[in-house]
């Protein structure tokens, strides 16, 4: 019997995978030995420092050449190596539904992205979850580390229909209350908001000792207008209409699209979170390869 198909994992792209890996630079929390450093001691590799020897303690732990040196018994302790806990924040609002230059609508091309890099992490034996917002969290999927529990989410994601307003800020702040052990954060998102309320949400993660990943995809059109003369702009989430003259406003435009990318970037650099501005205009293996593909 042949494994079921799924809209935004096909089988060509889920083939192409195993080159991936998904890191992360401080400790973090899990529950087997795995891939990525823990804050907590055990029996692996990485020397961190050495205790006195309490009672009850393995005398095979003693150091006895730092004994035969000091008449002291210590024992050594060691960064355990331990799996991941991701969390993928997907944004479903209405302003993800545009497309015109891309491949795909940002919704879909998100959805790639997420569904990839949940295989990813299963793959290297860690964990995801997935959680959906737009003005609030409408759904979340705890981490699993199997791929029967990667199914529902890959379902979740062909059910998406982009609506809504975005509340990226209060997404990420309810992340930060929700999440208890040390984790990776994975938001994907058109970041279509005012740049400080994300930074502070983002900030929150950070002072839970989480690791962020910002992926922001984003149409070519949105950033140059590709149209001339008189034109009604809709913003997607609320409606409002807009009548402008394309050819008089192109370049403040422009201007200010490259200024609201480079707060987001800006602040996504002085909160220690890693951030990647995508063009979906890229095709989505290509996309994964070149941020993901050094191990």
């Amino acid at each position: 019997m042949s494994a079921p198909a799924y809209k935004f994992l096909p089988a060509e792209l889920a083939d192409r995978m195993h080159a991936l890996g998904v890191r992360v630079r401080r400790p973090v929390e899990g529950a087997v030995q795995g891939l990525h450093r823990s804050p907590h001691h055990g029996s692996s590799v990485e020397f961190a420092d050495y205790r006195e020897y309490a009672r009850g303690d393995p005398p095979s732990l003693i150091d006895w050449a730092i004994y035969a040196r000091s008449d002291r018994y210590v024992i050594r302790r060691y960064q355990e190596e331990t799996n991941l806990r991701a969390h993928l924040l997907l944004d479903i609002s209405e302003s993800m539904s545009f497309r015109e230059a891309g491949l795909h609508s940002k919704m879909d091309y998100a959805c790639f992205l997420a569904a990839a890099l949940m295989l990813v992490l299963l793959g290297q034996s860690d964990a995801a979850g997935l959680t959906l917002f737009n003005d609030e969290i409408r759904k979340t999927f705890p981490p699993v580390a199997s791929l029967d529990g990667l199914r529902p989410m890959l379902l979740a994601l062909e059910e998406i229909k982009p609506s809504g307003r975005s509340q990226i800020e209060q997404a990420l702040h309810q992340t930060a209350e929700r999440i208890q052990r040390r984790s990776l954060v994975i938001l994907i998102s058109d970041l279509w908001q005012e740049p400080a309320g994300i930074i502070r949400g983002i900030q929150h993660l950070r002072h839970g000792k989480h690791e962020v990943l910002v992926l922001q995809p984003l149409d070519a059109a949105e950033l140059n207008l590709s149209f001339g003369g008189l034109a009604e702009l809709r913003e997607l989430e609320t409606g409002a209409r807009l009548p402008v003259e394309a050819d008089e406003i192109r370049e403040a435009y422009a201007n200010e699209a490259a200024k609201f990318l480079d707060e987001i970037r800006r602040g996504c650099l002085g909160s220690l979170a890693e951030y990647h501005l995508i063009d979906t205009r890229t095709p989505v293996e290509e996309t994964l390869h070149a941020r993901f593909g050094q191990l």
